[in-house]
């Protein structure tokens, strides 16, 4: 195989990394405060429902060199079941950020899990957290 057949390889490698962690692994971790979520979903899924705690990166203009500093903490994405997440992490990848994980499933496999959200109730404008 010539170097620069092996150089494509293992940038497709490095591209399929992608790493599918449990709802329940990321409610732990996320408790802890040992991760920094980001969710690329758009402000309106956002504002309707959310995992506390989750940053709003909307994918439609995902940046992501304009993403926090993680200092040491892992940063994991989620939006709504797992495909724009799994877009963001290959959108860091391509920039040279080795931000890799993601919420497989996204926030219909957090719920289906038990986890709960929050979000704006529309009726009241009340701030509510669902089971």
């Amino acid at each position: 195989m010539h170097a620069e057949s092996r150089s494509q390889t293992s940038k497709a490698k490095k591209l399929m990394a992608l790493q599918n962690l449990d709802p329940k692994d990321v409610a732990r971790w996320l408790a802890e405060k040992s991760i920094m979520l980001i969710d690329v979903r758009e402000p309106a899924e956002y504002e309707a429902e959310r995992i506390q705690g989750a940053l709003l990166f909307p994918l439609s203009s995902f940046n992501p060199k304009a993403l926090p500093e993680p200092k040491d903490l892992k940063i994991v994405f989620q939006c709504g079941s797992g495909m724009r997440s799994a877009k963001a992490v290959a959108a860091c990848e391509m920039a040279g950020l080795p931000f890799d994980s993601h919420v497989n499933g996204g926030i219909q496999a957090w719920k289906a899990a038990g986890l709960p959200t929050a979000g704006i109730g529309p009726a009241t404008g009340k701030a509510r957290e669902k089971r």
